[in-house]
């Protein structure tokens, strides 16, 4: 998406950037890592394959992405009022990523009834998230759900410009986020508890490749809270 790509999130310990042509070595290294490549369900790209993932995805209107990264001493870029790319988010800060896919709805049985009459005229969509803490060192720590807090929260208070963005590459008129899901392996006993926490429900699964589908209601204000900022990422 377009939507961030001169905006960027603060909190306490975490920078959340929008993904940039300099992430992606740090990224494409990260994702030769076996174990990562499980837990995202990902097979390994070539470096010149990353970059035109990058490409794709800042200009693709139903993915959202931002790289995690530590938080930069607030003296380090209050004077310029804004963030510097490659400097506050250099690749030894770079810990993991938050995505958010944009997916055309579809009824289950249980909403049937009660969208009967507005699914001839509203075009829902769900919103699919996935956070990854790349660096082994970042986690265990609470980072996950620090990000994600701000992730939703960024989602919640951005939401007619994202659904717009959406709406006008897919030339619809009109979308409304349904609800968030994600879907979790059954024995990512660590996972679970951290949507737990985040208001998340379990809806559906395991399915064929024993994962959990855990949902949440898009409400306006949901997610707000405390001590998170929207800053000017680039040039103000």
């Amino acid at each position: 998406m377009k939507l961030n790509q001169n905006e960027c999130i603060l909190t306490p310990r975490l920078l959340l950037v929008p993904y940039c042509s300099h992430h992606v070595l740090t990224y494409h290294q990260w994702m030769q890592d076996e174990d990562l490549q499980k837990l995202t369900a990902s097979e390994p790209l070539t470096l010149p394959e990353e970059y035109s993932m990058q490409e794709s995805w800042r200009q693709d209107a139903d993915k959202l992405t931002f790289i995690i990264c530590t938080a930069p001493d607030r003296s380090a870029w209050v004077q310029e009022k804004h963030i510097v790319p490659g400097k506050q988010d250099a690749p030894e800060c770079m810990i993991g990523d938050v995505n958010l896919f944009l997916y055309p709805y579809e009824d289950d049985d249980e909403d049937n009834a009660q969208n009967e009459e507005k699914k001839n005229n509203e075009d829902f969509v769900i919103g699919e998230l996935e956070i990854m803490i790349a660096q082994p060192a970042a986690r265990g720590k609470g980072l996950a759900h620090e990000a994600l807090q701000a992730f939703m929260w960024y989602i919640s208070s951005s939401l007619p410009a994202l659904l717009a963005e959406y709406t006008q590459q897919n030339k619809q008129k009109t979308a409304i986020l349904r609800y968030l899901r994600v879907k979790i392996d059954k024995d990512n006993k660590r996972s679970l508890a951290l949507f737990d926490k985040l208001g998340f429900k379990h809806s559906a699964g395991p399915n064929y490749f024993g994962e959990l589908e855990l949902r949440a209601n898009m409400l306006d204000g949901a997610f707000d809270t405390d001590n998170v900022e929207k800053i000017v990422y680039g040039s103000s």
